[in-house]
């Protein structure tokens, strides 16, 4: 290995005193920090919120301290149907809901993945993984999917918001606890020689202390309810007796296997043209399994507008933290100058990004509309946000088209949108990714 000697830090000293520029940026930044010191007017003017195609402009919701944006951005594609189809002034659906039933079952997913692996060692890599986080917030569309088909959905009015759900912090901390206790049980129990019955029974006791941990924490979910709301015209509407499935089949009554999720992933090891699942990454034992088909990133936006086109917002993960300006709403990539205000060259491209650890999807959100040339083509994006509306235009952020060619990896379409071939595609036996792939990164900002 090679030090670094004082002749070459003092060289380095020189350098920098040398150029008369560094000193002017170190007075910017040291006062104002990086992004405000090197944010550009030109990324201000380039991404105006106006589009040629705009779906919507519903109120925008807010996951606060937690991260539920996965699940806010499947539940608000939902709500912009009912709020049309019902002519609702605005609405929510619960993402409490949602969230009591996915804890529930990404509890049983943790501890069906310790028996499966109690016979590797502690050391092992999977079950290394298992314990680092045994379940977060985050997820994937087909996570989500599997809970509202399992659980339905209602109305926020029905299951509000509790203080454990938006800011979940002290939750994920004790519940994790819990499982990593839990975790040393059923391993400590199989390595006695117990039999399945025996551990499955143990894991039903476990089961129920995280029940009551999560209903004390969270609320218990509603089995029946009433729904009542006025309309646009002020007119009055009641129905009682619903249950979550019920309600979901007459005010949703979206079928979810029409839909498919496509990725950009354009890293070596991920032909296109091919479908992946991710080993170990689910939530719901005995649902459908995660599941992607990898295309070129100008057929996946073809994709997207051709949804909108169609009148229904698009469900999208993208790495949202790169080359952002939270409050004003802009994603663009030149929305701070490195290169010019600090001879810095970040010139890594996407496949490289997600090689080396530097990029991967880590928020959804939804696309609710685009700014098209005279030619069709995207200039910009318009992206219906969960972070409430003291951020961008009243919540709703602008994505220029090239940071959603560097930062975005996932959408959610109609099966109907895809060719033939593309379809085939996505049907075949998928190719098993590793749990740690970056595809396998959940939605979690």
């Amino acid at each position: 290995m090679s030090e670094l000697t004082q002749e070459f830090t003092d060289q380095l000293y020189a350098n920098y005193q040398a150029n008369v520029k560094f000193a002017a940026l170190e007075n910017a930044i040291t006062h104002n920090g990086i992004h405000a010191a090197l944010e550009t007017r030109k990324s201000a003017v380039e991404n105006t919120p106006v589009f040629s195609l705009d779906l919507t402009k519903d109120k925008v919701t807010d996951q606060k301290a937690s991260g539920r944006c996965w699940m806010f951005a499947a539940l608000n594609t939902f709500r912009h149907k009912m709020i049309s189809n019902f002519q609702l002034e605005d609405f929510e659906l619960s993402q409490a809901h949602t969230f009591f039933w996915d804890k529930y079952e990404k509890s049983n997913w943790f501890l069906e993945q310790i028996i499966a692996t109690a016979d590797q060692e502690l050391t092992s890599r999977k079950v290394a993984f298992l314990l680092q986080t045994p379940q977060q917030d985050g997820g994937q569309w087909d996570m989500v999917v599997s809970l509202f088909e399992k659980y339905g959905v209602v109305p926020k009015s029905v299951y509000p918001e509790s203080i454990s759900s938006s800011n979940s912090r002290e939750l994920n901390t004790y519940l994790n606890k819990l499982l990593r206790q839990d975790a040393q049980i059923l391993r400590d129990l199989l390595a006695s020689g117990a039999d399945q019955a025996t551990v499955q029974s143990k894991k039903e006791e476990l089961l129920q202390e995280i029940f009551n941990f999560l209903a004390m924490s969270l609320g218990l979910p509603p089995r029946t309810f009433s729904f009542s709301y006025r309309d646009k015209d002020n007119n009055y509407h009641t129905e009682a007796g619903l249950t979550p499935q019920s309600f979901y089949k007459k005010y949703v009554d979206l079928q979810l296997e029409d839909y498919v999720s496509v990725i950009n992933a354009p890293t070596a090891d991920k032909p296109y043209g091919q479908s992946y699942t991710v080993e170990m990454l689910g939530n719901v034992v005995g649902s459908r399994e995660v599941r992607y088909l990898n295309v070129p990133m100008e057929r996946l936006k073809e994709l997207a507008i051709a949804q909108m086109k169609a009148g229904e917002t698009v469900w999208f993960g993208s790495d949202v933290g790169q080359v952002s300006n939270r409050k004003a709403g802009i994603l663009a990539t030149d929305v701070y100058d490195f290169e010019a205000g600090m001879d810095i060259q970040l010139t890594q491209d996407k496949a490289g990004r997600l090689d080396y650890a530097e990029s991967l999807m880590t928020h959804a959100m939804v696309l609710t509309g685009v700014d098209l040339d005279e030619a069709g083509r995207p200039l910009k994006w318009k992206v219906e946000n969960s972070w409430g509306e003291k951020v961008g235009t009243d919540g709703y952020f602008v994505a220029s088209d090239a940071w959603m060619d560097e930062y975005t990896y996932q959408i959610v379409v109609r099966k109907a949108l895809l060719t033939a071939e593309e379809l085939a595609a996505y049907e075949a036996e998928p190719i098993v990714l590793a749990p740690w792939d970056p595809m396998g990164a959940l939605a979690s900002k």
